[in-house]
């Protein structure tokens, strides 16, 4: 079960966090990878890990926000592999410059989030579809709980998100008679190489409080789910978002937002009182 040999994926954002641990669970289920990103030192990193578990791989640093980028990165999987099966979308994120209250929010903030998260993401997998024709496939979208929960402080990134479980839903209503389906996995609280040098320990403490599982997840929880929907045995499921986040059902933004807000409102009425 489970068994993708003979199969090709394409994984943008392939070579760190959660796109490398979704690389390494497609090629340990037999899959051929064609690995994508900014960064070409990490991407050869992580193909050696692939090349280890005994398959065939394809380093194509790209960036990803450019339709000649997208179309380059299709050109070369197929040129490479001659057909695409699965396609992940994983490129997207928020930076540091990015976060703050949207009443704040300027348009280029607005921008470099959701042009990454939403319109690119849409544009390589229709990019993917073309791409799979009338032989079929499956296309995933990495979203995250952010998608369906109030996002304090990364609202564009948030809005973002639901675009993309709206855009997957209806992608698969669209693509279904194509053979094609489409999906997406909405991850929790990952750590990552990334969030793990940034995360204070009190905020670690107060988002492992909010998961019942008691734990962050790690890179390893989302593949195996990314194989699923890949494999032939997800064949009859699509235009699904699954939740990957320890049962969690508490955004810890918004508790932290709120505990933020409750303390400058009590620092407001101190200093009134001592007025």
């Amino acid at each position: 079960m489970f068994s993708l040999a003979g199969q090709t994926a394409v994984v943008t954002g392939g070579g760190r966090g959660i796109g490398r641990g979704i690389s390494l669970a497609l090629a340990e289920a037999g899959a051929n990878l064609v690995i994508s990103g900014r960064t070409a030192e990490t991407l050869e990193s992580t193909a050696k890990e692939i090349a280890g578990l005994g398959a065939d791989v394809l380093v194509h640093p790209c960036d990803i926000t450019s339709q000649d980028a997208i179309d380059g990165l299709v050109a070369a999987s197929l040129d490479r592999f001659g057909a695409i099966n699965c396609w992940v979308n994983n490129a997207g994120s928020a930076s540091a410059g990015d976060v703050g209250p949207l009443i704040d929010l300027a348009e280029n903030q607005w921008d470099r989030v959701v042009d990454l998260n939403l319109k690119w993401t849409f544009f390589a997998a229709q990019a993917a579809a073309r791409a799979m024709g009338e032989h079929g496939g499956s296309i995933i979208n990495i979203s995250s709980r952010s998608g369906s929960q109030p996002c304090p402080y990364t609202g564009q990134y948030g809005a973002a998100k639901a675009g993309v479980e709206n855009l997957t839903a209806t992608m698969a209503v669209e693509w279904g008679h194509l053979g094609i389906r489409v999906n997406a996995i909405a991850p929790g609280v990952v750590v990552t190489e990334n969030s793990q040098s940034m995360r204070r320990e009190s905020t670690r403490r107060r988002q492992i409080e909010t998961v019942p599982l008691r734990r962050l997840g790690e890179v390893e929880d989302i593949g195996p789910l990314a194989v699923y929907f890949a494999s032939d045995e997800s064949s009859w499921v699509s235009g699904s978002v699954v939740q990957v986040n320890g049962g969690s059902r508490i955004p810890v933004g918004t508790l932290s937002y709120l505990h933020h807000i409750n303390r400058k409102m009590e620092e407001a009425e101190t200093q009134e009182d001592a007025s």
